[in-house]
Formats: structure tokens, C-alpha cells, sequence
């Protein structure tokens, strides 16, 4: 039993003192519990106090911005409200202005109604006066008014038929004369509106040398130098007594051009020997060959020309080398196709197909064969050969009128092609002539009294005058002027017109010192 006790008493004490550990723990728990309850509610006033200021921060940024937004809004207003007054003033002022120009109007208005009124009087007696004068011409003349109307009317009737078959003869001599000035205005303006340079090529080219010394080693040993220059360039090269110069003749440019290039190379070089003399030779003859070809590809880019023939546009290239009556070629019928584009537009044709034309026209007078037929019918079968359009063959071999023109571009070919040759400075057999015709142009207007000065100017187009004011007045400048222009018509030939202009002026000049 006491055992049993003590167990009993021992279980006892080992539950109260769990009892009391546990009350210990839960106690200590509790206050834990507390603390951080107490430091979470520190945290969150903490908290709620920023977020608070940072509330009341946004809230005085957002109302300094607002308040900033309506100072401008007012600004606007007030400025607008400003113009608004400007405005309201200033159409006031014009109202004003305006009702007082309509009181002035109306003063006029009632000065001009008496006016009105005083000359309704006065037309009424002026009709009166002239019934009583017709009433007293009638008397007198026996008829009334309306047969002598009648009578007027028929002799006037008699008049106008005589002078309206005059005007028609007139009207018909005008409608001739202005037909032929506009043909030829057509053609002068073509003229000007194509201007190229005249290059005048010789049989002969000059190259110059540094020093004397270097002729000898060109002539070579016995010569061998020289004669295997000439033999291979198919030209003859003189060494004369000129100083610092040889010449090289021959008829054919391309020819001397390559002799020309060759001597240049050689001298350069300095080696002269005849196997030397052949490698330069033929690298020349490569090179011009290369450049006739970029020549004539360059002259069709250049005129808009399309679609040629490759051999075609070599023989273009080979004008270059060409020249006809001392005018070069190339630069002729580069001419030739600018005139004939400019003519056909104007005259409501194909202009692209009458400057191919043009550029080909020559193109029988370039062959590297001699034909036996004329240039111009070689040209034709050239063209015809290479798939050129028919007008354009017939253009080639019709203007120099070897055979039958079947289409409009081939006149124009013909026309322009006379032009450029006979264009002044063109050709050397006129470029006398064209300056013998400037010099009588000027000396005839010299042999006017009063005439100052003369100028002819234009190519010769044009003629000005300078008359002097204190001999002639304005009535004798026209009429020097028209005297001037008929004496040159009828004394002259020229082709085209002659504009002839007489200026008469008066200057003041003083200086100022």
C-alpha cells in the first residue's frame, strides 16, 4: 500500500510540475505574442504616418500643377479677350470711316443728279436745234433726209466694193509673203537654235619637237628610221629647215593621226629603231581603231540615238577623221542631225528619225574601200545593209538627189545638209565671201547721213545702226531703217533675212568731283 501511495504520490508530483512548466511556457508565449503585436502596431502607425505625408506631397504637387495650368488658361483668355478689343476697335474705326465716306458719296451722288438733269435740258435743246437744221437743209436741198441717206449710203456701197477688192488683192499678196517667212523663219530658227563649232581639217599635221637633235635619230641610219615610219602609216614625213617642227602630209587623217601619235610615243620613249618603231605602230593603230569606236558610241549616246548597227556606229567614229571641203565630217553631221530634228518638230514630223538621218547621211563618204558609186547611193546600200528604216535610207541616198525622195524627211535632210555647208565659217571657199557680205553690209550703212556706227552682228543676221540724236529724229530713223533693209534687199544675196535695227539715243553724263 505505501508503495502504492508513493507511486501515486510521485505520479501526482510529476504532473503538477508539467502543469507548472507548461503555465511557464504559455505565459512566456503569451507575452512574446504581446511584444509583437505592440511592435507590428508601432510599424503600422510608422507606416501610415508616410504614406499620409507622401499623400499630402502628391496632393500639394498635384494642386501647384493645376494651379499653374489655370494661371496660363487665363493668360489665353486674357490675351485673346485683348485681340477680341483690338478688333472691336478697330472695325469701329472702320465703320466710322465707312459711314463717312457714305456721307461724301451721297453728296456726290446728289452733285451728280443736277449734273444729270442740267444735261438732259441741254440734249433736249440740242435735239430741237437739230430738227430745226435738218427741217432748213431739207428745204434747201429739195430731198428729205432719208433719200439723202439713201443716196450716201449707195455711193459708199460703190467705195466699199472698190476698196474691198483692193484689201482682197492685198490680203492675197500678204497671205503669199507670209507663207515664204514663215518657210524661212522655220529654217533660221533651226539654224540658231543649232549652234556648233566649224573645225577646218588640213592634208597636212605639224609636230613640234623639244630640240634639232632628235630629228636625226627619227631620219635614222641611211634613213631606215623614217622610211619604215612612212611605209608603215602610209604617210610622207618631211624634215625641212623648220625649226623645231616636222610635217607629216597625207590625205587621209586617220593616217597621219597615227603617225602623229606614233613619233610622239617614239620620242617620248626615246627608243628609234625600226623594230621598235613597228611595235609602237601597231599599238597606235589599236588604240585610234579603240577610240573611233568610243567616238561613234559617244556621238549616238550624246544625240539620243538608239538601236545602231555597231558597224554603223564605227563609220560614225570615223568621221571624226574625215573632212569635206575643209569641214570636218564628224562635226557636220552632228550639224546636220540637230537641223533636221529641229525642222521636223517644227514641222510636226518624226525628229528622232530625221536626226538618225541627219548623222548618217555622209556615212558612204568613210569607207575603208573606194567605191566606184557616189557617196550618197554607198550610203544608202550601207544603210539598207545594216536594217535601217526606209526613210532613212532614202534621206542618205536622195540628198544630192541621185535618185527619187519618197517620204518628207528626206528634203529636210537635203535643206539642212546646204545649210551647214553653206553656213558661214563653215567651209573655207566661204569664209571670204561671208566676210567680204559683213563688210559691205556695214559700209553701206555708213553712206547714210547721220549714221555714227554699224555693227553687224548675228553671223551677219542682224545689222544695227547707231545714228546720231542731234542729226536724226525718231520719223527718219524709221524711214532710215526701212531705206537701209530695201537698199540691202535689192543690192545683196544672203541667205535668210537681215534684221536691221538703227538705235537712236541721247546720254547726260556729269561726274561728281
Amino acid at each position: 500500500m505505501v508503495i502504492v501511495y508513493i507511486l501515486i504520490g510521485i505520479i501526482v508530483g510529476a504532473g503538477v510540475a508539467v502543469w507548472l512548466s507548461t503555465s511557464v511556457m504559455r505565459n512566456k508565449l503569451l507575452a512574446k505574442s504581446q511584444q509583437v503585436l505592440k511592435d507590428a502596431e508601432e510599424k503600422g502607425e510608422v507606416i501610415k504616418k508616410e504614406k499620409i505625408l507622401q499623400a499630402k506631397e502628391k496632393y500639394l504637387q498635384m494642386k501647384s500643377e493645376h494651379d499653374k495650368q489655370v494661371n496660363e488658361q487665363n493668360n489665353r483668355l486674357r490675351d485673346a479677350e485683348q485681340k477680341l478689343k483690338q478688333r472691336e476697335n478697330t472695325l469701329n474705326q472702320k465703320v466710322g470711316e465707312l459711314q463717312k465716306k457714305n456721307e461724301e458719296l451721297k453728296g456726290v451722288s446728289e452733285k451728280l443728279n443736277g449734273e444729270i438733269e442740267s444735261l438732259h435740258r441741254r440734249q433736249a435743246e440740242v435735239e430741237k436745234v437739230y430738227k430745226d437744221s435738218v427741217a432748213k437743209l431739207e428745204h434747201i436741198a429739195g430731198m428729205t433726209a432719208d433719200e439723202a441717206k439713201q443716196q450716201l449710203i449707195e455711193s459708199m456701197k460703190d467705195e466699199a466694193r472698190a476698196e474691198a477688192s483692193n484689201s482682197i488683192m492685198d490680203i492675197v499678196e500678204e497671205a503669199k509673203i507670209t507663207a515664204n517667212e514663215q518657210a524661212r523663219k522655220i529654217v533660221i530658227q533651226s539654224i540658231q537654235r543649232t549652234a556648233t563649232e566649224a573645225a577646218i581639217e588640213n592634208t597636212v599635221s605639224v609636230f613640234n619637237l623639244e630640240n634639232e637633235e632628235v630629228k636625226g635619230r627619227i631620219i635614222g641610219r641611211e634613213g631606215r628610221n623614217i622610211r619604215t615610219l612612212e611605209s608603215l602609216t602610209g604617210v610622207e614625213i618631211i624634215i625641212d629647215d623648220s625649226p623645231d617642227a616636222i610635217i607629216i602630209s597625207g590625205f587621209d587623217p586617220v593616217r597621219r593621226e597615227i603617225a602623229r601619235l606614233s613619233l610622239h610615243k617614239l620620242v617620248t620613249d626615246g627608243r628609234i629603231h625600226p623594230a621598235r618603231i613597228e611595235e609602237v605602230v601597231a599599238k597606235t593603230r589599236r588604240q585610234i581603231e579603240q577610240e573611233i569606236n568610243e567616238v561613234g558610241k559617244r556621238t549616238c549616246i550624246d544625240l539620243g540615238i538608239v538601236n545602231m548597227n555597231h558597224e554603223l556606229m564605227r563609220m560614225v567614229g570615223r568621221m571624226k577623221y574625215r573632212s569635206s571641203y575643209g569641214q570636218n565630217l564628224l562635226q557636220h553631221s552632228r550639224e546636220v542631225a540637230n537641223l533636221a530634228a529641229t525642222m521636223a518638230a517644227e514641222l510636226g514630223l518624226n525628229p528622232k528619225l530625221a536626226k538618225r538621218a541627219g548623222l548618217l547621211h555622209d556615212i558612204g563618204k568613210v569607207p575603208e574601200t573606194d567605191p566606184e558609186t557616189p557617196h550618197a547611193i554607198f550610203g544608202m546600200h550601207l544603210a539598207e545593209k545594216y536594217k535601217e528604216h526606209p526613210d532613212v535610207c532614202n534621206a542618205i541616198g536622195s540628198h544630192h538627189d541621185e535618185i527619187e525622195m519618197t517620204n518628207l524627211i528626206s528634203p529636210i535632210i537635203q535643206v539642212c545638209d546646204a545649210i551647214s555647208g553653206a553656213r558661214p565659217g563653215a567651209r573655207r571657199e566661204v569664209v571670204e565671201a561671208y566676210i567680204n557680205r559683213l563688210n559691205k553690209l556695214e559700209e553701206m550703212a555708213m553712206t547714210y547721213p547721220g549714221v555714227v556706227k554699224t555693227y553687224a552682228i548675228q553671223a551677219g543676221r542682224e545689222l544695227r545702226v547707231i545714228v546720231g540724236a542731234d542729226k536724226i529724229g525718231d520719223v527718219e530713223a524709221t524711214k532710215l531703217s526701212y531705206d537701209l533693209s530695201r537698199q540691202i534687199q535689192n543690192e545683196m544675196t544672203y541667205p535668210g533675212q537681215i534684221k536691221v535695227t538703227v538705235i537712236r539715243e541721247t546720254r547726260a553724263i556729269n561726274y561728281a568731283k
